[in-house]
């Protein structure tokens, strides 16, 4: 897994109005923290920053305050518009350290199912693992290509790197292809119900009685 080296530089205020100050400037407000130490406020380069978590990176190799040492990305906050990283939280980790992170799951394939007239749906986007830090995956990338029309691939049928083991249950579902036929019947069916009841509104009554007793 490769580690990606930023150079880091302090940062002595805090504040959403130093904050946009140094976004402003190209750098992305940052906390380390953990090992028992304490945290310690941090700017760091916005499109290295970026760059790394285009690629999936999970681990930062800081240059900062005259050494370097490896920091596991905790959180990222990113703007209203979910797009652009605006603060992050990195953990002191060591080299030998066993950590949880999420990954992405990227299927693979095209199922057999889906000639037959079904559709795939993937119910899991992130998968949970417990690993070294050393050895996080970018991702898991699982095919689908065998799944018949009603199959569902679960988190035990997942094949991950050695010493890399899943959180997530067993029996949750990864990604299932369903029927397409059977989700466009049940609006029929609901639509065709006898009687063609009226549908309650709520508070009707309510207002009704209070009308009734006011003439």
């Amino acid at each position: 897994m490769d580690t990606q080296t930023i150079t880091a530089t302090k940062r002595g205020k805090s504040g959403t109005k130093d904050a946009r100050r140094l976004r402003k400037q190209g750098q992305l407000p940052a906390i380390v923290y953990g090992h028992g130490e304490a945290p310690e406020m941090i700017a760091l380069p916005y499109h290295e920053v970026e760059v790394a978590l285009e690629h999936g990176t999970h681990l930062l190799k800081l240059d900062f305050g005259g050494k370097q040492d490896q920091y596991l990305i905790k959180d990222v906050q990113y703007d209203y518009l979910g797009t652009t990283p605006i603060h992050m939280d990195l953990a002191r980790v060591g080299i030998h350290e066993v950590v949880e992170v999420s990954i992405p799951i990227e299927l693979r394939g095209t199922p057999v199912g889906i000639s037959d007239g079904g559709l795939l749906d993937q119910v899991m986007v992130d998968l949970e693992v417990r690993c070294l830090v050393t050895a996080i995956p970018e991702s898991v990338r699982p095919n689908v290509a065998a799944l018949g029309l009603g199959q569902s691939l679960h988190v035990r049928d997942l094949k991950l790197p050695d010493g890399v083991e899943a959180v997530n249950d067993g029996d949750d579902v990864v990604a299932v292809v369903r029927a397409l036929a059977a989700a466009a019947e049940a609006p029929e069916e609901a639509e065709g119900e006898e009687g063609g009841a009226e549908p309650e509104i709520i508070g009707r009554e309510k207002k009704e009685e209070e009308s009734d007793s006011g003439d």
